[in-house]
């Protein structure tokens, strides 16, 4: 008798476990508002510390969103997606590119988009064909790595003398965000240019 109360007490015991159950408390309570109020609070104060206290100082040379620095003959920065294109649309780079600007112009390219074409593969062999041409400036690269959109990217906010060209949207994307450093592209069978002062667009 003993053993078959012990259980049964057992047996309630576990059972009364098993109904306990937490209360929730509800979406439109008064003490989640509290809680959302304190959150919201921590968010503003996290921003407010992340925020950008300087604005990078700009050269001499601009003025709102003209560069003065930008004369002919034009110093024209290509990266490894403008010479494809160059080359699918079959243009001549050099008098295309005057064609553009109708001004003279000057073609630079880095190392960094040289190591790039190489590790391209046969795919690419035109295009770097182009680019070994002596015509073009060769323009050095200092730092470590061989990504080319970053060494453009870099340059161009230390020497605002360049146009880019590019038809990397990414890359198109980065460089608008430099205030006066126009963007030539590959459209249409020619070459288009945007944020430079007086020049046509279409």
């Amino acid at each position: 008798m003993g053993v078959a109360k012990k259980t049964r007490k057992f047996a309630m015991a576990r059972d009364l476990q098993f109904m306990i159950v937490k209360r929730v408390i509800g979406k439109k309570d008064d003490r989640r508002k509290d809680d959302d109020e304190k959150i919201a609070a921590e968010l503003k104060k996290k921003k407010e510390k992340e925020a950008i206290r300087e604005i990078p100082q700009m050269p001499s040379s601009m003025f709102w969103q003209h560069n003065t620095a930008l004369v002919p003959p034009y110093q024209i920065l290509i990266d490894t997606n403008f010479l494809s294109r160059t080359v699918g649309a079959k243009l001549p780079l050099m008098e295309t590119a005057m064609d553009c600007l109708f001004a003279s112009v000057n073609i630079c390219i880095s190392s960094c988009v040289m190591a790039e074409l190489e590790k391209l593969g046969p795919k690419y062999r035109v295009a770097l064909m182009i680019a070994r041409d002596e015509r073009w400036t060769r323009l050095t690269c200092d730092h470590p790595g061989t990504y080319a959109d970053d060494c453009i990217v870099d340059r161009i906010q230390k020497h605002r003398i360049y146009i880019v060209g590019t038809n990397d949207r990414d890359l198109k994307r980065r460089i608008r965000k430099v205030p006066g450093v126009p963007v030539m592209s590959v459209a249409k069978g020619k070459y288009v240019i945007e944020r430079l002062p007086g020049a046509p667009t279409t």
